[in-house]
């Protein structure tokens, strides 16, 4: 998927991570001081070969690489929820959707990237059209990006005790994104 956000006149574009082509890409972003607190997959290379094979082959979820300009600088993994931990944590619809995202290199933080980003995926996911809400349990202590995801439009729920986190459930309704979002066009150019 490859779009133009108006807004800010990014090219903003996702594609399916393969990986052959992004293993070392997403080893190395994992191994960044700003993701290992909240991802925890700073592993070697062969045992993150493996754990990347396995959510490769994990359909109940898709894993992308998002790209400004042509640039690849973010992973995404976009899951359904009643597939997930998360259905554990409240009333899943069988259509919910979930999202997960990094930024990799530190020369794109800061940048204002984030948030047209995370609107781009929630607009993507959103094409589904029986989907009526997106899910997201950042990490509580990761200020910054509960502060983006409620600028997009996720609404704080409850603190949560995942395996691994203490998390923040987050919803994003379609009504309310679409209504927070009316003057922002998305003009999809190509599929990638």
């Amino acid at each position: 998927m490859k779009l133009i956000d108006e807004e800010t006149g990014y090219e903003i574009s996702f594609r399916q991570v393969k990986q052959e082509e992004d293993l070392e890409r997403l080893h190395h972003w994992h191994h960044q001081a700003h993701v290992i607190p909240f991802w925890k997959q700073n592993f070697p290379l062969p045992d993150y070969k493996a754990h990347l094979q396995k959510l490769l082959d994990d359909r109940h979820q898709t894993l992308y690489i998002g790209h400004v300009n042509g640039e690849p600088m973010s992973y995404w993994e976009c899951y359904w929820a009643k597939d997930d931990i998360i259905a554990d944590y409240y009333q899943v619809d069988d259509e919910d959707q979930g999202i997960h995202l990094l930024f990799g290199p530190n020369e794109y933080l800061g940048k204002g990237l984030a948030l047209p980003f995370l609107r781009a995926m929630t607009a993507f996911l959103f094409q589904h059209e029986a989907t009526s809400k997106i899910v997201a349990e950042p990490d509580i202590r990761n200020e910054k990006m509960i502060h983006i995801f409620k600028k997009c439009g996720f609404e704080p729920q409850k603190e949560i005790e995942l395996p691994d986190k203490r998390g923040l459930l987050m919803f994003c309704e379609r009504t309310s994104f679409f209504r927070r979002w009316k003057n922002v066009n998305f003009i999809e150019q190509q599929h990638v």
